[in-house]
Protein backbone atom coordinates (compact mmCIF):
# COMPACT_ATOMS: atom_id res chain seq x y z
CA UNK A 1 0.00 0.00 0.00
CA UNK A 2 1.62 3.41 -1.28
CA UNK A 3 -0.10 6.23 1.34
CA UNK A 4 0.58 9.54 1.37
CA UNK A 5 0.12 11.31 4.54
CA UNK A 6 -1.12 15.05 4.49
CA UNK A 7 -2.34 17.55 7.82
CA UNK A 8 -1.44 20.73 9.23
CA UNK A 9 0.89 21.22 11.79
CA UNK A 10 0.06 19.69 15.07
CA UNK A 11 -2.19 17.11 13.85
CA UNK A 12 -0.69 14.31 15.25
CA UNK A 13 0.51 13.02 12.06
CA UNK A 14 4.17 11.60 13.51
CA UNK A 15 2.09 9.56 16.06
CA UNK A 16 -0.14 7.92 13.57
CA UNK A 17 2.14 7.30 10.86
CA UNK A 18 4.20 4.75 13.65
CA UNK A 19 1.00 3.42 13.88
CA UNK A 20 -0.15 2.86 10.35
CA UNK A 21 3.57 1.68 9.45
CA UNK A 22 3.13 -1.14 12.46
CA UNK A 23 -0.07 -2.24 11.01
CA UNK A 24 0.43 -2.12 7.67
CA UNK A 25 4.11 -3.45 7.70
CA UNK A 26 5.18 -0.50 5.48
CA UNK A 27 8.01 1.85 6.01
CA UNK A 28 7.42 5.24 7.41
CA UNK A 29 9.41 7.69 4.81
CA UNK A 30 9.70 10.94 6.13
CA UNK A 31 11.56 13.46 4.30
CA UNK A 32 13.49 15.32 6.73
CA UNK A 33 14.91 11.96 8.03
CA UNK A 34 15.87 11.11 4.53
CA UNK A 35 17.98 14.46 4.50
CA UNK A 36 19.62 13.95 7.96
CA UNK A 37 20.59 10.23 7.13
CA UNK A 38 21.81 11.33 3.06
CA UNK A 39 23.81 14.46 4.86
CA UNK A 40 25.17 12.30 7.87
CA UNK A 41 26.43 9.60 5.25
CA UNK A 42 27.92 12.22 2.78
CA UNK A 43 26.12 10.54 -0.28
CA UNK A 44 26.29 12.80 -3.66
CA UNK A 45 22.60 13.78 -3.21
CA UNK A 46 23.21 14.32 0.81
CA UNK A 47 25.85 16.85 0.06
CA UNK A 48 23.95 18.97 -2.70
CA UNK A 49 21.30 19.37 -0.02
CA UNK A 50 23.48 20.29 2.30
CA UNK A 51 24.81 23.01 0.21
CA UNK A 52 21.72 24.83 -0.52
CA UNK A 53 21.02 24.34 3.72
CA UNK A 54 23.88 26.02 4.70
CA UNK A 55 23.49 29.11 2.41
CA UNK A 56 19.38 29.16 4.43
CA UNK A 57 17.74 28.03 0.48
CA UNK A 58 15.12 25.65 0.05
CA UNK A 59 16.50 22.54 -1.41
CA UNK A 60 15.37 22.36 -4.96
CA UNK A 61 12.26 20.08 -6.66
CA UNK A 62 15.05 18.17 -8.39
CA UNK A 63 17.07 17.41 -5.47
CA UNK A 64 14.04 16.15 -3.29
CA UNK A 65 12.70 14.37 -5.99
CA UNK A 66 16.11 12.83 -6.38
CA UNK A 67 16.06 11.42 -2.84
CA UNK A 68 12.19 10.50 -2.81
CA UNK A 69 12.87 8.47 -5.30
CA UNK A 70 16.31 6.77 -4.46
CA UNK A 71 14.23 5.60 -0.97
CA UNK A 72 11.14 4.40 -2.51
CA UNK A 73 13.29 2.07 -5.27
CA UNK A 74 14.47 0.47 -1.83
CA UNK A 75 13.91 -3.05 -1.46
CA UNK A 76 12.43 -2.45 1.90
CA UNK A 77 9.27 -0.34 -0.19
CA UNK A 78 8.77 -3.28 -2.49
CA UNK A 79 5.31 -4.07 -1.10
CA UNK A 80 4.62 -0.34 0.24
CA UNK A 81 5.40 2.89 2.10
CA UNK A 82 4.20 6.12 3.98
CA UNK A 83 5.39 9.04 2.71
CA UNK A 84 5.22 12.03 5.49
CA UNK A 85 6.10 15.87 4.49
CA UNK A 86 6.23 14.79 0.95
CA UNK A 87 4.56 15.95 -1.96
CA UNK A 88 4.56 19.42 -0.96
CA UNK A 89 3.12 20.35 -4.08
CA UNK A 90 1.59 19.64 -7.02
CA UNK A 91 4.67 19.55 -9.26
CA UNK A 92 6.16 17.47 -6.42
CA UNK A 93 2.89 15.19 -6.51
CA UNK A 94 3.26 14.96 -10.18
CA UNK A 95 7.03 14.08 -9.98
CA UNK A 96 6.33 11.56 -7.69
CA UNK A 97 3.57 9.99 -9.88
CA UNK A 98 5.65 9.72 -12.21
CA UNK A 99 8.43 7.62 -10.99
CA UNK A 100 5.66 5.57 -9.62
CA UNK A 101 4.73 4.54 -13.20
CA UNK A 102 7.55 3.76 -13.75
CA UNK A 103 7.55 1.38 -11.30
CA UNK A 104 4.20 0.02 -12.60
CA UNK A 105 2.15 1.54 -9.54
CA UNK A 106 0.37 4.03 -7.82
CA UNK A 107 -0.66 5.73 -5.07
CA UNK A 108 -3.31 4.13 -3.31
CA UNK A 109 -4.63 6.72 -0.96
CA UNK A 110 -3.61 10.41 0.10
CA UNK A 111 -4.80 10.54 3.73
CA UNK A 112 -5.78 14.12 5.18
CA UNK A 113 -5.75 13.82 9.20
CA UNK A 114 -8.20 16.58 9.38
CA UNK A 115 -8.75 19.13 12.05
CA UNK A 116 -9.59 22.90 12.62
CA UNK A 117 -6.82 25.42 12.91
CA UNK A 118 -8.15 26.82 16.02
CA UNK A 119 -7.87 23.41 17.14
CA UNK A 120 -4.52 23.35 16.22
CA UNK A 121 -3.10 26.77 17.88
CA UNK A 122 -4.75 25.48 21.33
CA UNK A 123 -2.94 22.66 20.67
CA UNK A 124 0.19 23.79 20.12
CA UNK A 125 0.50 27.19 21.99
CA UNK A 126 -0.48 25.23 25.16
CA UNK A 127 2.84 23.21 24.87
CA UNK A 128 4.77 23.54 27.70
CA UNK A 129 8.49 22.26 27.83
CA UNK A 130 11.04 21.70 31.48
CA UNK A 131 14.28 24.19 30.73
CA UNK A 132 16.28 21.41 32.80
CA UNK A 133 15.04 17.88 31.62
CA UNK A 134 13.27 18.64 28.51
CA UNK A 135 9.80 17.05 30.14
CA UNK A 136 6.60 18.02 28.20
CA UNK A 137 3.47 19.42 29.37
CA UNK A 138 0.04 20.60 28.20
CA UNK A 139 -1.44 23.95 30.21
CA UNK A 140 -5.24 22.19 29.34
CA UNK A 141 -4.60 18.60 28.47
CA UNK A 142 -1.74 17.55 30.86
CA UNK A 143 -0.80 20.16 32.54
CA UNK A 144 1.50 20.40 35.54
CA UNK A 145 0.95 19.23 39.62
CA UNK A 146 2.06 22.94 40.09
CA UNK A 147 1.77 25.47 37.49
CA UNK A 148 4.64 26.54 35.86
CA UNK A 149 7.07 23.95 37.26
CA UNK A 150 7.94 20.19 36.45
CA UNK A 151 6.40 17.27 37.95
CA UNK A 152 9.61 15.80 37.39
CA UNK A 153 12.56 18.15 38.29
CA UNK A 154 11.17 21.37 39.72
CA UNK A 155 12.79 23.49 37.33
CA UNK A 156 10.14 26.19 35.48
CA UNK A 157 8.11 25.39 32.27
CA UNK A 158 8.95 27.59 29.05
CA UNK A 159 6.87 27.92 25.69
CA UNK A 160 9.55 27.12 22.72
CA UNK A 161 9.55 29.58 20.32
CA UNK A 162 8.24 27.25 17.80
CA UNK A 163 4.66 26.95 19.81
CA UNK A 164 4.28 30.75 19.74
CA UNK A 165 0.91 31.88 18.57
CA UNK A 166 3.44 33.98 15.77
CA UNK A 167 4.92 31.33 14.67
CA UNK A 168 2.30 28.46 14.52
CA UNK A 169 -0.15 31.17 12.73
CA UNK A 170 2.76 31.49 10.29
CA UNK A 171 2.73 28.09 10.02
CA UNK A 172 -0.34 26.98 9.04
CA UNK A 173 -0.65 30.01 6.78
CA UNK A 174 2.28 28.39 4.95
CA UNK A 175 0.09 24.93 5.32
CA UNK A 176 -3.14 26.23 3.78
CA UNK A 177 -1.25 27.61 0.80
CA UNK A 178 0.96 24.86 0.21
CA UNK A 179 -1.46 22.08 0.83
CA UNK A 180 -4.46 23.00 -0.57
CA UNK A 181 -4.09 22.70 -4.55
CA UNK A 182 -2.14 19.12 -2.96
CA UNK A 183 -5.76 18.52 -1.56
CA UNK A 184 -7.70 19.36 -4.44
CA UNK A 185 -5.14 17.37 -7.04
CA UNK A 186 -5.72 14.14 -4.54
CA UNK A 187 -9.35 14.96 -4.86
CA UNK A 188 -9.51 15.10 -8.49
CA UNK A 189 -7.34 11.89 -8.68
CA UNK A 190 -9.72 10.11 -6.64
CA UNK A 191 -7.37 9.12 -3.71
CA UNK A 192 -8.10 11.28 -1.23
CA UNK A 193 -9.17 10.09 2.21
CA UNK A 194 -9.73 12.50 4.78
CA UNK A 195 -10.06 11.61 8.55
CA UNK A 196 -11.20 13.92 11.47
CA UNK A 197 -7.87 14.14 13.46
CA UNK A 198 -10.04 15.97 16.67
CA UNK A 199 -10.61 12.45 18.55
CA UNK A 200 -8.35 10.27 20.55
CA UNK A 201 -5.07 9.35 19.15
CA UNK A 202 -6.99 5.37 19.33
CA UNK A 203 -10.48 7.00 17.78
CA UNK A 204 -8.16 8.47 15.03
CA UNK A 205 -5.95 5.27 14.17
CA UNK A 206 -9.30 3.34 14.25
CA UNK A 207 -11.39 5.57 11.99
CA UNK A 208 -7.87 5.31 9.30
CA UNK A 209 -7.82 1.53 9.37
CA UNK A 210 -11.57 1.82 7.97
CA UNK A 211 -10.92 4.19 5.47
CA UNK A 212 -7.86 2.10 4.56
CA UNK A 213 -9.83 -1.23 4.32
CA UNK A 214 -8.82 -2.81 7.30
CA UNK A 215 -9.78 -3.95 11.16
CA UNK A 216 -7.95 -2.20 13.48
Amino acid sequence: MKIILLGPPGAGKGTQAKSISSKFSIPHISTGDIFRKNISEKTPLGIEAKGYIDKGLLVPDEVTIGIVEDRIKQQDCKNGFLLDGFPRTVQQAEALDEILRSLNTKVDSALLIDVPFDYVLERMTGRRVCSNCGASYHVKFNPPKTEGKCDVCGSGLIQRKDDSQETVNNRLDVYSKQTQPLIDYYKKHQVLSVVDGTGTIDEVFKNICTLLGSDI
